[in-house]
């Protein structure tokens, strides 16, 4: 039986931990404290003076500004975060909260678990390569289409937190998210090497897949040398699109078909760094991935010819572009967090649940066509299918276009956010604002729409008021406005039949 050491953290509380390894990462072991609620890192190497600082701050200041304020409690499950720091024979530790139990494998993978995965950590790589989604993962395991954008979209709030903070995580990958496709949750962990700009410099470049073409192809210069270019907020958001599209699609977005040198290591290098391609560039087809190099498992998904970005949609392919055209060589025209989050929000009213049941996405974007298919399995959209657009007031009487749709199905709800421009779905609405005011149902072959809790509800086009616990029903080209109040929307039904 392990022993139990009790020791005082540096702010002075009692610390406890089994004397007992349960994991070794590539800089700390760990323990698990008696109850499990908390684990115990030390760091191997002895940490100089700026590396404690460094943990002082996080555990600190840092710590205080996100969750010692209104509405921090939100973040606690989006970031592992360092709560209190210990020292025990002469080596510097870390207390964390434990994982919650939703991001351990319950089911692991395929043949009686052949991966011997179960029980352990839900890391971001085992669900981002088509490899394991097609072949390894256990079915209870893989989530569907929906639950990876909510992943996404957790995890850009998180960062888009971070940066706001003016704190880089420096090591964005994978293998620091922790993801769990079950429920559409996820958390940043490894957060004691976060990055100030002027003050703690980087501890490592990342890991490789996620580390920005700048700062590998100058990683051969001086630290001190003012062209070498360091882990950042900018580097962060190549991290942040490489992993949803990865998340979304199941492939890389720089590793094609071309090589750059015969020297592996070198190619590696110039792939990954100065020679960095999108292999979806539009006019640059050089570094398109071969399909005969694929292996039958990575299909479709591994091939872009078959599931191209596109099928996440408008405002995703706005920022894919932007992240590996536009920005992969120019850091400054990197989408921010903030953005890629706005973008999922909106893809995410654009969804539709696919008509096959044995459809393994379960879900599809709608992409504009007056013909609806689902393009992982192929099959088409049968019915009507009702596409609202919205527009706001931005002066009394007048309404523009928001860019901005809601895709109906059965049971769908409808927010307050839909209602009003100057609302948006993140970590500061109050619980009110989180309850739907209405929902959609199919019924005796008509769409209608349920009103629940709008006061202003109004069939413009009827010129009748929709009361409390009333419908109305959704015919093409119908107007309805939602609110009357300053960023009230107005929607415009648009019906597609098939």
């Amino acid at each position: 039986m392990a022993n139990t050491i009790k020791i005082k953290a540096t702010d002075g509380s009692d610390v406890e931990f089994v004397d007992n390894i349960i994991g070794s990462g590539g800089m700390k072991d760990v323990y698990f404290s008696p109850d499990k609620s908390y684990v115990v890192g030390f760091f191997r190497d002895k940490q100089d003076f700026n590396a404690k600082d460094r943990l002082e701050n996080i555990t600190g200041i840092y710590r205080e500004r996100i969750f010692n304020q209104q509405g921090g409690d939100y973040w606690k499950d989006l970031f592992c975060w360092p709560t209190k720091i210990v020292e025990y024979k002469g080596k510097l530790g870390i207390v964390c909260p434990t994982y919650q139990s939703r991001y351990f494998f319950k089911y692991g993978s395929v043949n009686d678990d052949f991966l011997g995965i179960k029980g352990r950590e839900k890391e971001g790589k085992w669900f981002a390569s088509a490899k394991n989604q097609n072949r390894f993962l256990a079915p209870q395991e893989k989530g569907d289409w929906f639950k990876y954008f909510q992943i996404c979209i957790r995890i850009s709030r998180a960062v888009k937190r971070l940066h706001a903070a003016g704190l880089a995580h420096s090591d964005l990958s994978y293998k620091n998210v922790l993801i769990d496709p079950t429920s559409g949750a996820a958390s940043i962990i490894d957060i004691d090497g976060l990055v100030v700009p002027g003050k703690f410099p980087p501890d490592v470049l990342g890991t490789p897949d996620f580390i920005a073409p700048e700062v590998i192809a100058s990683k051969h210069l001086d630290i001190k040398d003012p062209a070498r270019k360091l882990p950042s907020i900018a580097t962060d958001r190549h991290a942040l699109a490489v992993m949803i599209y990865m998340y979304l699609l199941y492939r890389h977005p720089l590793r094609g078909g071309k090589v750059n040198d015969l020297d592996s290591t070198k190619d590696e290098e110039l792939s990954m760094g100065s020679k960095a391609l999108f292999i979806e560039h539009p006019t640059d087809a050089s570094n398109r991935v071969k399909a005969n190099q694929l292996h039958p498992t990575q299909l479709p998904q591994g091939d872009p010819a078959k599931i191209p970005y596109t099928v996440c949609g408008p405002y995703l392919k706005d920022l894919f572009n932007r992240a590996f055209i536009d920005g992969l060589h120019n850091p400054t025209l990197r989408p921010t967090a903030n953005e890629w989050e706005e973008g999922l929000l909106k893809t995410v009213d654009l969804m539709q649940p696919c008509q096959n049941p044995k459809c393994w996405h379960k879900w599809f974007v709608f992409d504009n066509s007056t013909k609806p298919r689902c393009p992982f399995c192929g099959t088409d959209y049968k019915g009507q299918l009702p596409i609202l657009n919205l527009y706001s007031s931005r002066r009394e009487g007048t309404f523009t276009p928001d860019n901005y749709r809601l895709m109906v199905y059965h049971n769908q709800y409808l927010y307050p956010w839909h209602v009003n421009r100057n609302l948006s779905p993140n970590e500061k609405l109050t619980d009110e604002q989180k309850k739907p005011v209405g929902y959609f149902v199919f019924h005796h072959g008509k769409w209608l729409l349920i009103n629940q809790r709008l006061t202003d509800l109004e069939d413009k086009s009827e010129g009748k008021k929709i009361g409390i616990n009333e419908a109305v029903e959704l015919t093409d080209n119908k107007q309805i406005l939602l609110s009357k109040e300053d960023g009230g929307r107005l929607i415009v039904v648009q019906l597609v039949a098939n």
